[in-house]
């Protein structure tokens, strides 16, 4: 595959680490994002990430330069998306708002331009349904933090095309990435599998059998599992694991997806892990 031009849209936390990854790995990005503050906070933090690879000798500061030159941060889709082979959707998990953007992208992306969600829950045949050519269309699930996860779930919707899917994987390849193909179902395959594991974790803590420590230290030494459940609960995100569970609860209808009470009030109390400074461990 030749070198591909790669619109990112929505420069959160995995936009802008998906950009990374694709700028490090000599892929031309376009990143964009409504909100400047946004995209201004996005090459802050690459540019942090990849002074850090600099002062530890992992990377020369002209190779520094050179990623950060291939990344062109926009506020507004015109040219420069309709110049792009690849898009990738990675703003929030919200069905109505990324079936909105996809009907925005679906004019101004070239017809052969492969349009790909990076949802972790939400069902890609469904928001296919906005495309006029919903053959080209597909879910490519990444993992935070999508500079360090190797693997991505390349998600086949009822209409992805063969070609798209090829397209999809060479594109994963390209990214230094190993991509497995699931199906279009709720939660996909790992989250399918981690969620419940979080939230059995927290019904855990949450009925006294034990604490959170302990349950970490039982999956590490007794699964021998790098992190235990609750520390990957914290780096992920509460609230963002809580909303996921939420979402498989009103797919599947399956009790064992339910949030456990204490994430749904360590969500309301603004304890949401690492990032708040406070989740089922203290950080401050």
């Amino acid at each position: 595959m030749n070198t591909p031009k790669l619109l990112i849209v929505g420069s959160g936390t995995m936009g802008s680490g998906i950009a990374q990854v694709a700028a490090e790995r000599g892929l031309e990005v376009v990143l964009y994002d409504m909100k400047r503050e946004q995209i201004d906070k996005a090459l802050t933090t690459i540019n942090g990430l990849l002074q850090k690879k600099v002062d530890k000798g992992k990377l020369a500061q002209d190779e520094k330069d050179s990623i950060l030159a291939r990344i062109q941060a926009v506020d507004s889709l015109g040219e420069k998306a309709a110049a792009c082979d690849f898009v990738i959707e990675a703003i929030f998990e919200n069905f109505a708002a990324k079936v909105q953007l996809f009907q925005e992208l679906d004019k101004v992306c070239k017809p052969e331009a492969i349009i790909i969600s990076n949802t972790s829950t939400l069902s890609i045949s469904k928001m296919a349904e906005a495309f006029r050519d919903p053959t080209r269309f597909m879910g490519m699930h990444f993992f935070s933090p999508v500079p360090v996860m190797r693997l991505v779930e390349v998600v086949r919707g009822e209409k992805t095309s063969d070609a798209t899917l090829a397209k999809g994987m060479e594109l994963v390849a390209a990214l230094g990435k190993t991509g497995v193909i699931v199906k279009d179902i709720p939660g996909f395959l790992v989250n399918r599998i981690n969620c419940l594991m979080y939230n059995e974790a927290a019904r855990l803590v949450e009925a006294g059998v034990t604490t959170a420590a302990d349950v970490d230290l039982a999956m590490k030494l007794g699964m021998n599992h790098p992190m235990g459940p609750l520390e990957m609960i914290d780096m992920a995100g509460i609230d963002v694991a809580t909303s996921a569970l939420e979402a498989l609860y009103e797919m599947t209808g399956n009790e064992a997806y339910k949030p456990a009470g204490i994430l749904q009030q360590m969500v309301k109390e603004g304890r949401c892990g690492r990032k708040t400074g406070k989740g089922f461990y203290d950080y401050n």
